[in-house]
This record gives structure tokens, sequence and C-alpha cells, in this order.
């Protein structure tokens, strides 16, 4: 399997966490539908739909997106490039009307660094809040490499016949899950700036790639305000 070339403008550390992360995993097993058997009745039903069988269980992925963010009051639209490895971490890099940059994290330590006509900054930290909102998104996008639904790391916990809680990183996911297996949403209490808030990512389209339906279409707040609103143009399991 290839190298998958990291995006333009990432620095020396988020280019080599890049490269760790895009890695393919080595030897993965094909998925078996008993594999699913022994998880929560929404948790079996959502795998057993966004995982053909035979599939081979690859737990990173490389995604192309577009969509608008909310930048102040503004909304601008966007294109980005992300590897994920939810277990581990990943790097996320897009570019708007004249700003671009980066997000990261990985051993414990999360970055973001933007600029206005690649030269001036306009937001970077490295901080521990930082870092504390980065392990939460890492944790909420699981659900975009469904393999990793199997690691003995994500502790399930079943709540009705729609929803179940996935525990990852410490951090607690709601799913919503349809009754013929489609994810509606994913929801948690998240670090935001100085506080832990709720955020909701909300699924609205689905899409088939390499074996796996993944949510194509999402939309995500905190506490109820949208912030993001993106597509899934490709991704490459690894």
């Amino acid at each position: 399997m290839s190298v998958i070339v990291a995006p333009p403008r990432l620095t020396d550390s988020a280019r080599h966490d890049w490269n760790v992360l895009q890695a393919p995993t080595p030897g993965p097993c094909p998925f078996d539908p008993a594999d699913a058997g022994m998880l929560p009745e929404p948790a079996r039903r959502w795998l057993l739909h966004v995982v053909r069988p035979g599939t081979p269980l690859r737990r990173s992925v490389v995604l192309r997106t577009h969509g608008t963010i909310k930048l102040g009051s503004s909304w601008r639209g966007f294109h980005a490039r992300q590897v994920l490895a939810p277990l581990d971490g990943y790097v996320w890099a897009a570019s708007t009307f004249l700003v671009n940059g980066f997000d990261r994290y990985r051993d414990g330590s999360g970055e973001m660094r933007w600029h206005l006509l690649d030269l001036i900054p306009v937001r970077s930290s490295s901080s521990p809040d930082m870092a504390r909102s980065a392990l939460g998104r890492l944790a909420s996008e699981f659900v975009m490499v469904p393999a990793v639904a199997l690691d003995p790391s994500v502790v399930w916990k079943p709540v009705d016949e729609r929803h179940v809680i996935a525990r990852l990183h410490d951090h607690d996911m709601t799913l919503a899950i349809a009754a013929d297996g489609r994810l509606e949403s994913v929801s948690l209490s998240r670090w935001h700036e100085d506080r832990y808030e709720r955020f909701t990512a909300t699924c609205s389209g689905e899409n088939l790639f390499d074996g796996f339906t993944i949510p194509s279409d999402l939309r995500c707040s905190w506490q109820g305000e949208d912030f993001i609103w993106f597509t899934v143009d490709e991704a490459l399991f690894r």
C-alpha cells in the first residue's frame, strides 16, 4: 500500500505525525459478522450495517472533505485532508479563503496553527486545554473507522433500543442508531475553550468506501449551535 503524501504547510512535527498515522494496519483480519455478536444491540446493528463481510479491518483512514465552517461571525467554504487513527491520533489540514492551517493530536499532545495568507498567525495553541479538546474530537471520530469498534479499548454500554454508549479515551459517546443500522448522531461532553460543553455530530448521509459505510454528510455543533458542515468526498482506509 503506497504512502499518502502529507498536505503542504504542515510543521515538521505534524508531518511526522501524518506519516506515522497513515501507516497501513498490519495484517488486518477480514470482518466476520459473528465478531459483532457480543456488542449491545444498537452497536451490533450499526456495525453489521457499516462493514461488509470479509472487509479487512483496517484501523486508520485518510479523508478528503469539503464544507463550510464558522469563523467568528462569518461562514466560509473550506477543503480539507485528514489522517485519522482513532486509537492513536489525527492530523486535519484545511484551507479556506485566505486562511489555512492544521489541527493535530498524538501521544497526549495537541496543537493548532492557522495563518492568514501563509504569513500572519491568526490562531496558534499547543496548550493542555487544546489537547483536552482534541482528545475529545479523536474519541468522537472513531465512527469514521468502524473497525475500531471491535477493539478492546472501546467499552460499550447499552442504553435502549436506539442508543448506546461507547467509551474511548475516557470519553463517553452516545450514539443514536436508526432501526436499519444507520448512524444518526454522536454526542459527548467535550472540552471547549474553558469548560466542558455538549458536542454533537449529526449525520444526514452515508457512503461506501473500501467496504465501510461511513457518515458522508455531517454537521457539528457546540451546545446546539452549528459551527461546521462538511461532506466526505474520499476515504482511503489504511
